[in-house]
């Protein structure tokens, strides 16, 4: 079994396509296809079952996936460590990030990080906290800054980052938005606007709501912070956001909320049992992430 077969069917699982697996490895895809065919004739088994529009892995090569991303993890960390004592680092870096992350500037971060090691690749991705966790998890992304799950994941690591109060957020007609501050229990009887059922947000929302005691009404549902504010600055709904969209362009107002507060947590997502890799572990020694 050679580290090129592992590659190529990887591509191929992710791409469910032979034809984009091998535009994305810049080779043939008939090579493609007898590096595939080869690999499963040596491993006694079918990896995927294939039609003329895709190709979906059989339950052999799902279990052969995970194993294949750790092989090829740990032959990058090998790699990195011959690099690192000859002084250089080199390879790629992928960071998935929340689009809004009061604690943190990702692009001040990623400057920082490119200026100091020219010779590393860096890609950003945005996504929702649980997309970026399972990317994480699957190793397709090195770190990430997500809102902190709300029960642990396997296989991801989650550190502290920094943590903020939920903030009372309605429009400028709204009979609240003059208050001082608001007690759970005044939004009772409200419309909400929130983010989409697994969103971490929404769920600390939803823990905070419960243990007022009342079940809200969720009239808006939305995947991007703009939209959330447009709604509720439209007089639509009101909202329970971090602290951090006060700072956001928008007509809405923010109300701070009494205790108990909620908090919106942030933390560094790493994969947990198996080695970073030296880019990532550069990046973590920043002095922005270090708590």
């Amino acid at each position: 079994m050679e580290l090129r077969q592992l590659e190529y069917f990887i591509a191929v699982a992710e791409e469910r396509h032979f034809t984009r697996a091998a535009q994305r490895m810049h080779v043939a895809q008939s090579g493609l296809s007898t590096s595939i065919r080869s690999l499963e004739r040596e491993l006694g088994a079918v990896l995927f079952l294939r039609n003329t529009r895709s190709v979906e892995l059989t339950d052999a090569g799902r279990a052969l996936l995970s194993e294949a991303r750790h092989t090829l993890t740990y032959v990058a960390a090998a790699r990195d460590a011959v690099a690192a004592v000859q002084g250089v680092l080199t390879g790629r870096l992928v960071v998935g990030s929340m689009q809004c992350l009061g604690a943190l500037h990702v692009p001040d971060l990623l400057a920082r990080f490119s200026q100091a090691h020219p010779g590393i690749e860096i890609h950003l991705r945005h996504a929702s906290s649980p997309d970026l966790v399972e990317q994480v998890r699957a190793g397709d992304v090195d770190v990430a800054f997500v809102t902190t799950p709300s029960r642990p994941v396997a296989g991801v690591a989650v550190a502290p980052l920094a943590s903020e109060p939920m903030v009372l957020a309605c429009g400028a007609g709204h009979a609240l938005a003059e208050k001082d501050s608001v007690e759970l229990g005044e939004l009772k009887e409200e419309t909400f606007v929130d983010f989409q059922p697994g969103w971490v947000t929404r769920d600390v929302t939803d823990l905070a709501l419960a243990g007022a005691e009342f079940d809200r009404r969720v009239a808006f549902e939305v995947n991007d912070v703009h939209s959330l504010l447009d709604l509720v600055g439209h007089g639509l709904g009101i909202a329970l956001v971090p602290h951090t969209f006060t700072m956001k362009r928008t007509t809405a107002r923010f109300v701070p909320l009494r205790a108990p507060v909620p908090e919106w947590r942030i933390g560094i997502a790493t994969a947990a049992g198996r080695p970073a890799s030296a880019a990532a572990r550069a990046l973590l020694a920043d002095e922005a992430l270090r708590g």
